[in-house]
């Protein structure tokens, strides 16, 4: 594997992707009845990470970065209780991250959760990792309607980040904490996010024990943008 690639990949496989932090994850159960403002800002939020994204136009000009597709799409998870006569249907997103030359192999895969924080005042993002990533290997390709599962197969949540709207973007951070991880030495991993209508920034880096710095951005950030 050539040198920037190496590098690259170590930065993107990070990525909280789009959205991720284990500590102060919000139960949904907790979040306030939503205005029409927090409505308009989850649903906001949820059509700007629909779609495809990559990073071609950055890797094409700086040798740091290598070409990425993130892919995103809206997903229906089922949840059957014993008291409800009809099972609930509730609004996800499914997302994975490939490079852009090896889109079959994705090595990121999520299901995201959007919904109002419990402060009624931003979006919240929850993570989940899927037990057999594999599984769902190009989810978006299958007709919408095909696009469904069960509550069961979600998993728990793993991170979350509460995006605050200022002006016309989105920012978006992981909790003070970070996110755990085990990855090449980091033991927790923090995030900011810059979400707007043509792509988005993003910006994670790893830390030890120690809080110490092991990898990720400097004093640059992955732009991904929207291709025409």
């Amino acid at each position: 594997m050539i040198k920037r690639l190496k590098r690259s990949v170590i930065w993107a496989v990070s990525l909280a992707s789009l959205l991720v932090g284990v500590s102060a994850i919000a139960e949904p159960s907790k979040v306030p009845s939503s205005s029409s403002a927090i409505d308009r800002q989850v649903e906001e939020v949820t059509n700007r990470l629909v779609g495809i994204m990559d990073t071609a136009d950055q890797a094409a000009t700086d040798d740091d970065f290598v070409a990425v597709r993130m892919t995103t799409c809206r997903i229906r998870v089922v949840e059957t209780s014993a008291s409800a006569e009809v099972p609930e249907v509730i609004p996800f997103l499914y997302q994975e991250q490939a490079l852009l030359a090896r889109l079959q192999t994705p090595y990121r895969q999520r299901f995201l959760r959007i919904l109002p924080d419990a402060d009624g005042a931003s979006v919240l993002s929850l993570s989940f990792k899927p037990d057999d990533p594999s599984a769902w290997i190009g989810f978006c390709d299958r007709p919408e309607a095909k696009r469904q599962l069960s509550i069961t197969e979600i998993g728990d949540p793993i991170c979350s980040v509460r995006l605050v709207q200022q002006a016309e973007i989105y920012l978006g951070n992981t909790p003070p904490g970070g996110c755990p991880t085990n990855y090449r030495g980091a033991t927790h991993i923090t995030n900011t996010i810059w979400l707007f209508e043509a792509g988005m920034d993003t910006s994670d880096r790893g830390f030890d024990e120690a809080g110490n710095q092991v990898w990720g951005a400097e004093d640059k950030v992955y732009q991904f943008r929207r291709p025409e």
